[in-house]
């Protein structure tokens, strides 16, 4: 049993809900403008957690036939036999099932837009196939994650989530398409459209850095919109030498794209959150 559970780990990559987790905090933290209580804290980790399960099982469920030929993938458990098609099924009911449940518990509007954010989160999978804007969609994804939060505050979507929305939308594209860098001839093999194997991996860098440039300016312009104060902005400066720094590490050496994938990007939106809850304190 331990052993499955360590496999159903990998498979979902559970140290990866660092990315979202903040994020659908911090834009709690801003609607409630404090603390917004023990049961949406816990409903909001549940939510996250099993809609990330449900996104990341789906993709793995969907892509086995390409992560079996990428040298990158081919020891997931999706694709070793350690987990079954079926057992994989399974986990993606459940935890649909989970979210869907969630969104009831907390309000109507959560409950109604629960079945099309699961459409979003299955979409990206399979965007890959004929379209290299999957890097935007699973931005869409993640991006997401605050406007939910805000739902379960407020039952209503502020302009100023839309724009913490759109920050993260561009800044998980761009480390995405950072990411996929390692996968080029992969992707060109199998016919799958990602901006480095369309664009080149010069192009796609420049790209990323574009990306990232919107993401500094959507996240500016939340806070700006939602009255946050000096401590914020902070943050955002921290967040910005944050993301100069990832690219100067792939643009030193692609060996570096690990790195920079988990490790900046995964304090980045600690730290947002850090200065979120100094701000509204001070």
């Amino acid at each position: 049993m331990l052993q499955k559970i360590k496999d159903f780990k990998e498979l979902v990559m559970f140290e990866h809900s660092i990315f979202s987790l903040p994020f659908i905090f911090i834009a709690m933290i801003t609607a409630q403008n404090g603390w917004f209580g023990f049961k949406l804290l816990i409903f909001g980790i549940i939510a996250t957690l099993s809609a990330r399960n449900f996104a990341m099982a789906f993709n793995r469920y969907a892509d086995r036939k390409f992560d079996i030929t990428n040298p990158r993938t081919q020891n997931r458990p999706s694709v070793d036999g350690r987990i079954s098609p079926n057992g994989m099924l399974i986990f993606i009911l459940v935890n649909a099932i989970i979210f869907v449940l969630i969104g009831y518990f907390i309000n109507p509007l959560c409950f109604y837009i629960s079945f099309p954010i699961l459409i979003v989160l299955a979409s990206y999978s399979l965007m890959k196939r004929f379209t290299s804007m999957a890097h935007l969609m699973l931005g869409l994804s993640l991006g997401l994650a605050p406007i939910a939060g805000v739902i379960a505050v407020l039952g209503y979507v502020p302009l100023w989530s839309v724009y913490l929305c759109l920050g993260v939308l561009f800044w998980v594209a761009g480390f995405d398409l950072l990411y996929s860098l390692q996968d080029i001839a992969h992707d060109k093999k199998e016919g799958l459209y990602s901006i480095p194997s369309i664009f080149g991996a010069q192009k796609a860098i420049l790209i990323s850095r574009i990306f990232h440039v919107f993401t500094i300016i959507f996240w500016g312009l939340f806070i700006y919109n939602a009255n946050l104060g000096l401590y914020m902005y902070i943050g955002l400066l921290i967040s910005m030498i944050a993301l100069t720094y990832e690219h100067y590490l792939v643009r030193k050496d692609f060996n570096n794209i690990p790195k920079a994938f988990f490790v900046v990007n995964g304090y980045l939106g600690i730290v947002f959150l850090i200065f979120c809850i100094i701000d509204l304190i001070l």
